[in-house]
């Protein structure tokens, strides 16, 4: 990490979250010396990590939380996280869109940074199993942006992260063909692919992916190595994986053996 005592609150909470899941583990006292702060901004910004569910405090620093594989956080826990990559993922996915595309958008906080790029781009079909995606594109309507945009929103059951799963949405989704599909997960992993902790999801995920001509997957650094509970797609399935350029350069090299494009958001932009 680099010292920078200017650093917004959300930034530099990122920075110690990326710290403590490199490293297993902070302690106050470096933090505050390599991020120029005091002790007390620093426990501050423990304890806002560990009420998001992002970290468990110990005596005198925090370690990762280790989440069983059928953990959801929901979406106001995911929306604070990693918010410059997401951002950055959002802009180069965008540009994979064109006018009058039939797209896809699965549920999740990436995706839902997506959404308001693509209320740029006219003539969109989109469909979505996201509550929060669809919110998006019906306020932009409103305001008179999304010039020709159609908005189709599956019925389900919702999740904790709102999204819409089950059999209605399955059924919605398989009687549909799209040429883009932007998914978010939970994990990505060499060797249990796209995973989700929620099994009705995953499902409906896996409908999205047999319903699609090309997979594009949104998903920041930190979402390699993670497992959840159930697997939806292989990474040989993927056709694009658009992450952060935070991604450590081993996993880069893993992901481009099985990946067909890896694109680095960020890192030439």
């Amino acid at each position: 990490m680099t010292e920078n005592s200017n650093l917004l609150a959300e930034q530099r909470r990122a920075l110690i979250l990326d710290e403590v899941r490199r490293r297993g583990g902070v302690r106050v006292n470096e933090l505050t010396r390599r991020l120029g702060v005091s002790d007390m901004t620093i426990r501050r910004d423990l304890d806002a990590l560990a009420r998001q569910g992002a970290v468990e405090k110990v005596h005198g620093g925090a370690v990762p939380v280790e989440e069983a594989r059928t953990h959801e956080p929901g979406f106001e826990a995911k929306s604070s996280l990693e918010l410059t990559a997401k951002e950055e993922i959002a802009r180069a996915a965008a540009r994979l869109v064109a006018p009058g595309s039939a797209v896809a958008l699965s549920g999740g906080t990436t995706t839902y940074a997506l959404a308001h790029r693509l209320t740029q781009v006219e003539g969109l079909t989109v469909v979505t199993n996201s509550v929060r995606v669809a919110d998006v594109f019906e306020h932009a309507l409103r305001q008179g942006g999304g010039a020709g945009t159609t908005v189709v929103l599956t019925g389900g059951v919702r999740t904790p992260s709102d999204s819409l799963v089950g059999p209605i949405a399955d059924r919605a989704i398989r009687s549909l063909h799209f040429d883009l599909l932007f998914l978010g997960c939970h994990g990505v992993s060499p060797a249990a692919g796209l995973s989700t902790p929620n099994l009705a999801e995953a499902e409906t995920n896996r409908s999205f992916v047999a319903s699609t001509r090309r997979l594009v997957v949104v998903a920041d650094h930190t979402k390699w190595g993670t497992v959840g509970l159930s697997t939806f797609a292989e990474l040989a399935e993927v056709d694009t994986w658009v992450c952060d350029a935070g991604l450590p350069e081993e996993a880069r090299e893993t992901a481009r053996e099985q990946i067909r494009e890896l694109v680095l958001a960020g890192a030439s932009d």
